[in-house]
């Protein structure tokens, strides 16, 4: 596949993947952002300012490692926390990032992390086939700098290699994976599994 069908491939899929996670609401407004490695080591990543769930080829843009635009359109803000994850996780082919209900309450009712513990649904993770373990999903404070936010998160990571997402206070999830479909399957489990610690910490309180 050359470099061109590559991106249209990518394009493709993160417009499939926009329709489906504005269609569970969670891309309000021009909200969210998504992105793919293509095989080169250039990324495709959702141009800025679109509305995630009508994505055309047109709202699909592609930028180096270093985030910056190789067609002359304007990424995400937030680009870096793509290339960042990117550069630290040499596995991983895509990253989507959606400012949900769930993972935005989640970020109000538990200040650093939210620990997710004995459910079946964690068996949706790669590498995890029971449900006698937990997984760890940091929770870091919004910044409007977002290189010194990246830097903060690849210094967490840094530390906790085996993390599937990362919340930003009040704002998204991050969630990544080997392809967009496992992506997606961590973004589906997450949101389940937020609901359920929401509706316990109501139950509690």
């Amino acid at each position: 596949m050359n470099n061109n069908d590559a991106f249209l491939s990518a394009a493709q899929q993160l417009i499939a993947a926009g329709h489906y996670i504005d269609s569970r609401g969670w891309v309000p407004a021009t909200s969210g952002n998504f992105s793919i490695r293509l095989p080169n080591g250039t990324i495709a990543i959702t141009v800025s300012g679109r509305h995630k769930g009508r994505l055309a080829i047109d709202d699909i843009m592609l930028i180096d490692a270093t985030a910056q635009s190789l067609d002359g359109k304007k990424p995400s803000a937030e680009t870096l926390l793509h290339t960042s994850l990117y550069k630290h996780y040499s596995d991983i082919q895509s990253i989507l990032h959606p400012h949900s209900l769930n993972a935005t309450l989640i970020s109000k009712i538990f200040k650093t992390e939210i620990i997710l513990k004995d459910y079946e649904l964690l068996k949706a993770f790669n590498g995890i086939d029971t449900h006698e373990t937990q997984i760890v999903v940091p929770i870091f404070a919004n910044d409007q700098d977002i290189a010194r936010l990246a830097g903060v998160v690849e210094e967490y990571l840094g530390k906790h290699n085996d993390c599937y997402a990362y919340i930003i206070a009040g704002h998204g999830l991050y969630a990544w994976g080997r392809s967009v479909d496992e992506a997606l399957r961590y973004l589906e489990a997450l949101d389940f599994l937020f609901e359920c610690e929401i509706r316990l910490h109501g139950v509690k309180n």
